[in-house]
């Protein structure tokens, strides 16, 4: 899906706080904005008082700098406001960003010239109940997973959707994805892939045990629960730090009201052109390139 968007004019530059290298980009990114007579301001994502004024409307685009975990980082913050993101990669996959380090200025250049399209995503919110109450909510862009924990046994789970059982499963865990995590950990798991203009629920089983091996892909507006039956087991939302889960908890994952905004260039195939280059190569490994 994509959407219009007019020129941004007040720009927050955000950058990952542990990689050096894409706080000082964020600075020459400012200063470029400035020189053109916008309004910039950068710092990183653990900065509360930026964070503060995102969330409070100041802005009407952020660039974030980092990897495919800064754009995660910023959809988590942008989403609830509406804010667009553009983003710059200083990491080693970049499946969620177009733009590379030493391209940004061209990109910048267009993006003023209003040579730009805005893509939305679909993202999903994941609400942990215990005994019918509440303990957690969340909003993701890729995935809520339900694992096993320091164990290494499997959990037992059950997957309802819609209030109607899917499967009973023995298995390491199962993944809830968006069509833009079935590109991260639910590929690795053996997913099929989705483009990311879809807003379907992609159900993946983790090393599943006399069970249902297959991935389900969901139809649009359907919801999940996943109920811990039995055995030690987690929930990690976008790959946050995991939240223990007791036996009878239940993990909901439908389609959030939010969605996130990417500003894009070129046309929407970039997206396929972007998976194949990224899918001939690991460089979290040491590949070649």
């Amino acid at each position: 899906m994509t959407e219009p968007l007019a020129t941004p004019h007040r720009i927050v530059v955000a950058a990952h706080p542990k990689m050096p290298e894409a706080v000082a980009e964020a600075a020459a990114i400012s200063a470029y904005f400035k020189e053109r007579e916008l309004e910039s301001v950068d710092g990183t994502f653990d900065d509360t008082a930026l964070r503060k004024r995102v969330r409070e409307g100041e802005f009407d685009l952020m660039v974030a700098i980092g990897g495919d975990g800064t754009m995660l980082r910023a959809s988590h913050l942008c989403a609830p406001c509406g804010l667009p993101i553009l983003g710059i990669n200083t990491g080693r996959l970049g499946f969620l960003i177009q733009v590379d380090q030493k391209e940004w200025q061209a990109a910048f250049d267009g993006l003023l010239k209003g040579e730009f399209w805005i893509e939305r995503r679909m993202m999903v919110r994941v609400e942990h109940t215990r005994a019918g109450e509440t303990l957690g909510t969340w909003h993701a862009l890729n995935e809520a997973v339900v694992s096993r924990g320091p164990s290494v046994r499997p959990v037992r789970l059950s997957a309802n959707v819609d209030g109607h059982l899917l499967a009973n499963y023995v298995a390491d865990g199962i993944i809830a994805a968006t069509p833009t995590g079935s590109t991260a950990y639910a590929l690795a798991a053996g997913g099929p892939i989705l483009p990311p203009e879809l807003r379907n629920i992609l159900i993946i089983p983790i090393a599943p045990h006399l069970s249902v091996e297959r991935a389900v892909v969901l139809s649009e507006g359907t919801s999940v629960s996943i109920k811990l039956i039995g055995g030690d087991a987690v929930l990690s939302v976008d790959g946050q730090i995991p939240i223990g889960l007791a036996e009878g908890d239940v993990t909901d994952v439908r389609a959030s009201d939010y969605l996130a905004r990417f500003v894009r260039f070129g046309d929407p195939g970039y997206f396929y052109r972007n998976l194949t280059a990224h899918m001939n190569q690991n460089p979290s490994v040491g590949f070649p390139r």
